[in-house]
């Protein structure tokens, strides 16, 4: 089945589905890319800025955070950048950075999810249309000739099924990339979470 066969016969619920899978494809790419310039071994980090820290060279420590663009990293240099403290203030700081870090790291994630719900509703609207169409036939049919040939039928069967396949090959990678997208930023996050906890032992 070619692809224009799809579109002439799918009708424009699958002008949708497609936009929605053109929104989750680029949202993936670019959540990708993005956590993919975030990646950082965590524990060789720490390491690095407690030695400094250890060797009084807060200087050198702050100059590694701001090389690395990552959320870890910032919240490293929060830490590093009000030494002095109290540790009730320092956990507030702490968690007010990593709070400003959530929004960017989920961002894209919700577009996707949207569109691993929506399109499988779009093929199952397609479904329904299609049927619909294919009934309105069978009812004209019977008003004049009688009966209705399967050519008859034909545009409105070739509606439900396509669209119905259409949204759910949108919705299940979609699904897939939503998940693994998730726990990518659910590992980011608790090395945040693991950063402003040795960040708290080191500089106090």
């Amino acid at each position: 089945m070619g692809i224009v066969t799809i579109f002439t016969k799918g009708g424009f619920l699958v002008y949708c589905i497609l936009l929605c899978s053109i929104f989750a494809l680029s949202s993936f790419i670019e959540r990708l890319i993005t956590l993919h310039n975030y990646k950082i071994d965590c524990d060789d980090f720490l390491e690095k800025i407690e030695r400094f820290v250890r060797h009084d060279n807060i200087k050198q420590a702050l100059t590694l955070c701001r090389e690395s663009n990552s959320p870890i990293a910032r919240i490293v240099q929060t830490g590093l950048t009000h030494m002095g403290t109290s540790r009730e203030k320092m956990t507030v700081l702490l968690e007010e950075a990593a709070l400003q870090e959530f929004p960017h790291l989920e961002s894209k994630l919700g577009i996707i999810a949207t569109v691993a719900h929506i399109s499988p509703l779009l093929g199952l609207l397609g479904t329904v249309n299609g049927m619909i169409r294919a009934f309105q036939v069978i009812y004209e049919k019977s008003q004049t000739t009688g009966l209705a040939s399967p050519a008859d039928l034909a545009q409105g069967i070739w509606t439900a099924l396509i669209t119905t396949a259409l949204g759910l090959a949108v919705a299940i990678p979609s699904v897939v990339a939503y998940n693994y997208l998730f726990h990518r930023v659910q590992k980011i996050k608790h090395d945040m979470e693991k950063a402003a906890t040795k960040v708290l032992t080191f500089i106090l």
